[in-house]
C-alpha cells in the first residue's frame, strides 16, 4: 500500500487550509497524524485518493468535536440541585442578564458620576431587601462560593486565634470541603468542643473561658444525628457570645427567603431567621435553594461584613460580572413574587398529578420505540447538600431494553449531542421527572428512538 501523504501537504491543500481556519493549525495537524495512522493499520478504509480519505476522516472528526466547556445535558436523575451537574439551573432572566454582561458592562463605573463605582452594589441592595428587609445596622457581601465567604469570614475575624466548634459539626461535604481545612486555611485554630452526638452550652462557654475568639456553628447539611444526641440553638449560643463580645458566625450552608411548603425542606435554613436568634454573620449559597449561580453570601452585622469586604482576601474571592448579573436577576425574581420563573422552584411546584401525566405519555412513547416502560411513582431530592431529609414525591418512568443492558443503555444516553441522564436501578432505567423541564420530554423520546435504533 502506497504511504499517505505528508502532513505538510495535507495542511497546504485547500481543504487543509480550511480546516486549520476553522479549527486552528496545530489540532487540525494532530487530527491528520491520528487519520494517517489509522489509514496505514487498515483502519481507515483506503481509497485510491489517500489524501481525500485522510482529508474526510479529519474533517468529520473534527465537525464531531464537541463545544469547548461544559455541555448542556438532560437531568432525569431526580436529583434537583445535582452537584456534578451544576446544581441549580438558571432562570430565563438570569441567562439574559448574562448575555446583556457579556460584553462590556458597568460593572465597576457609577454612570451617574462617571467615576469609579462598587462592584458588590450591583447585589448588595437586592440582598438586603430580600434577606433583611426593614432591618438597620446589617450589611451584605457576595463572593465565589460558601466556602470562601466562611475563609474570608473566619480570616478577618479570628486569624491566629481559636474558633468554637461543635465536634458534632466539623462536617465534610463534596470533594475537598472540610471545616477544620477551611479554619486551618483561614490562620484561625480549631477549638474543638462537646461531643460528637452531645454539645452543651457549659461546653461553649468552656471554651470563651479558654480564649476562644468566636463561635462557629455549622448547619450539618448531608447528614443527622439521632439518638442521645444535644446540640445548643443559635438563640443560646447567642447570649454566651454577647457576654463574652465575641461574633457568633453561622454556616448555613444553603438560604432561602422563607420556609418551603415542601415538608421535605421545611427545615432549610433562613437567614433572617438566624439573624433574629442572634447570629451575627450568616454564610449561605447562592446556588441551592436560593436557585441562583455558584456565589456565596454573607450576611449579618454592618461592622462585620465591612470588616470582610476590606480583607484584601476579599479582591481574591470577587465574583466576576457574569455572576453578578445572574445572582442580581435571581434576587429580583425573588423580589418581584416571581419565583415560580425559577427552574428550582419551579420543579418543586410542579404538581404530582402532572408529573404523572407526563409519564404517562412518555412510557407510551418509549413502549412504540421497542422498550418495556411502566409510568411509577418515585422519590426525587432536593440534592445539593440540602438536608438529608429533603425528599420529594414524584413520577417517572422504569425503562428495560429488550437487548441492551441497563449499562449500555445508560451510556448510549450519555452518548448523544445532548446527553439525556438517568439512574439505574434493580436492572432498569430510572427516568425522574421531577427534575426535567416540560420541554425537554421530547428530547429524552429522541433520545430513546436514538438507543433503539443503533445497530
Amino acid at each position: 500500500m502506497a504511504l499517505p501523504p505528508s502532513i505538510e501537504s495535507l495542511l497546504a491543500d485547500e481543504r487543509g487550509l480550511a480546516l486549520s481556519a476553522r479549527h486552528g493549525r496545530l489540532r487540525v495537524r494532530e487530527a491528520l497524524r491520528e487519520a494517517a495512522d489509522r489509514l496505514r493499520r487498515g483502519v481507515l478504509r483506503a481509497r485510491p485518493d489517500a489524501a481525500s480519505a485522510i482529508l474526510d476522516a479529519v474533517g468529520a472528526t473534527l465537525a464531531s468535536r464537541p463545544p469547548a466547556g461544559p455541555r448542556p445535558v438532560v437531568n432525569a436523575t431526580g436529583v434537583l440541585l445535582h452537584t456534578n451537574l451544576g446544581r441549580a439551573p438558571l432562570a430565563v432572566a438570569a441567562r439574559e442578564a448574562v448575555l446583556r454582561a457579556c460584553g462590556y458592562s458597568a460593572l465597576e463605573l457609577d454612570l451617574s458620576t462617571g467615576g469609579r463605582g462598587k462592584r458588590g452594589e450591583h447585589v448588595r441592595p437586592l440582598l438586603l431587601e430580600l434577606f433583611a428587609p426593614g432591618r438597620d445596622g446589617l450589611d451584605a457581601l457576595a463572593v465565589t462560593n460558601t466556602a470562601a465567604a466562611l475563609l474570608l469570614a473566619l480570616d478577618t475575624l479570628a486569624s491566629g486565634r481559636p474558633v468554637a466548634v461543635s465536634r458534632g459539626e466539623l462536617v465534610a461535604i463534596g470533594g475537598d470541603f472540610r471545616v477544620p481545612s477551611i479554619l486551618a486555611r483561614s490562620g484561625a485554630s480549631l477549638l474543638e468542643v462537646g461531643t460528637t452526638n452531645k454539645t452543651t452550652p457549659e461546653d461553649y462557654a468552656e471554651a470563651i473561658r479558654a480564649g476562644a475568639a468566636a463561635i462557629l456553628k455549622v448547619r450539618p447539611s448531608n447528614y443527622r444525628i439521632v439518638g442521645f444526641t444535644e446540640e445548643v440553638s443559635l438563640g443560646e449560643l447567642a447570649a454566651l457570645c454577647r457576654e463574652a463580645r465575641i461574633p457568633l458566625l453561622y454556616d448555613a450552608g444553603a438560604g432561602s427567603p422563607g420556609r418551603f411548603a415542601q415538608p421535605g425542606l421545611s427545615d432549610e435554613p433562613v437567614p433572617a431567621e438566624a439573624l433574629a436568634e442572634g447570629a451575627d454573620l450568616v454564610c449561605f449559597s447562592g446556588d441551592k435553594t436560593l436557585g441562583g449561580p455558584q456565589a456565596g453570601i454573607l450576611l449579618g452585622a454592618a461592622a462585620l461584613v465591612g470588616a470582610c469586604a476590606k480583607n484584601p482576601l476579599a479582591r481574591a474571592l470577587r465574583p466576576d460580572k457574569l455572576v453578578l448579573a445572574a445572582l442580581a436577576a435571581t434576587l429580583d425574581l425573588h423580589l418581584s413574587g416571581r419565583a415560580g420563573e425559577i427552574p428550582f422552584h419551579a420543579m418543586l411546584e410542579t404538581p404530582l398529578a402532572r408529573l404523572e401525566e407526563r409519564a404517562r405519555r412518555l412510557a407510551a412513547s418509549a413502549e412504540a420505540l421497542g422498550w418495556e416502560a411502566e409510568a411509577a411513582p418515585l422519590v426525587a431530592i432536593a440534592g445539593g447538600g440540602t438536608g438529608t431529609e429533603s425528599t420529594l414525591p414524584s413520577f417517572g418512568v422504569l425503562l428495560r431494553h429488550p437487548s441492551l443492558g441497563e449499562t449500555a443503555a445508560a451510556a448510549g444516553l450519555r452518548s448523544r449531542e445532548l446527553p439525556v441522564l438517568v439512574r439505574i436501578s434493580e436492572g432498569r432505567l430510572v427516568v425522574d421527572l421531577r427534575s426535567v423541564a416540560p420541554g425537554e420530554d421530547e428530547e429524552i423520546v429522541e433520545a430513546l428512538g436514538n438507543v433503539s435504533s443503533r445497530p
